[in-house]
């Protein structure tokens, strides 16, 4: 008798899977055993910076035998490719960034996205990550938060984006490189007021980490007062519950920009999100004024 053909899918019958593996921040003693072990037996090692991965490696120490690809921003969509064969193919990928959790903001969410699409097994080995490890030192109310990436480079952006954040009520976590955040903390200060509490938190878990408290224009004094080195995390105060003002009290403040030449819709538009008021509302009460 014939067999039957099979009729399984064949990434049903793969033993291939996609791991994302946390890696330690700063300090390889946070590497989990299971971390090692997946270093040891992992047939295809991802990783954001070869060299970075090595001395980790030789840190913790582990011996690997899979081969290792470098795995950063700029050839993510081609090494994506090779690695879901790979992954069908029956080997075990293992992605790691260069510190923390693949795919928070570095490389490893489109890889787990195509194979998702594709139905391949994907898995995660939890571990250090900068955004929870600084939201818990910054001892600011975190039960809320969102994390925001890396600000805008340019500060008329960045003031833009930080203006999404005033009425903001959750903790905001964000990155940023350490020769910009003395003047994102100043545009900060711009756009937020000076009182806002916030924490940086430099070199989390390495031997020069530091949590520096305070409000923004605090923070701003200690960032110009010195060089900011190192990897940087910041944590901004969810915005207290403020109650919006009468938009009556608000048509002088629009009719003063309007005199000085500001179009009435933008005046408008200006007044009311800095006053937290709805701007058809405020723009109805200037043209009643008006009348």
């Amino acid at each position: 008798m014939t067999p039957a053909p099979d009729s399984t899918p064949d990434t049903a019958r793969s033993t291939g899977r996609l791991v994302l593996a946390a890696t330690p921040l700063g300090d390889p003693r946070d590497a989990s055993p299971r971390l090692r072990e997946l270093i040891a037996t992992a047939d295809v090692i991802a990783a954001e910076d070869t060299r970075r991965f090595r001395t980790l490696a030789a840190a913790l120490p582990v011996t690997y035998t899979g081969r290792i690809v470098s795995h950063y921003d700029a050839v993510e969509a081609e090494r994506l490719p090779g690695l879901l064969a790979a992954v069908r193919d029956g080997a075990t990928v293992l992605v790691v960034s260069d510190a923390g959790m693949p795919a928070v903001s570095d490389p490893g969410y489109r890889l787990v996205a195509a194979a998702a699409a594709e139905d391949l097994p994907v898995t995660c080995a939890p571990g250090p990550s900068a955004v929870t490890t600084a939201l818990v030192l910054s001892g600011l109310p975190c039960e809320r938060f969102c994390f925001d990436g890396f600000p805008p480079r340019r500060s008329g952006e960045r003031r833009r984006w930080l203006g999404t954040l005033r009425d903001e009520r959750r903790a905001v976590v964000f990155f940023e490189s350490p020769r910009r955040t003395a003047d994102t903390l100043a545009d900060a200060v711009a756009v937020l007021g000076e009182f806002r509490r916030a924490a940086v938190c430099r070199e989390l878990t390495k031997t020069h980490e530091q949590v520096v408290r305070g409000t923004l224009a605090e923070l701003h004094t200690w960032a110009v007062s010195g060089d900011v080195l190192g990897e940087v995390t910041v944590v901004l105060a969810g915005a207290e519950a403020r109650e919006a003002p009468p938009v009556e009290s608000l048509v002088d403040a629009v009719r003063e920009r309007t005199d000085d030449g500001e179009r009435l819709k933008d005046a408008v538009a200006a007044v009311a999100e800095a006053a937290g008021v709805p701007k058809r509302d405020l723009y109805n009460a200037t043209l009643a004024a008006r009348d």
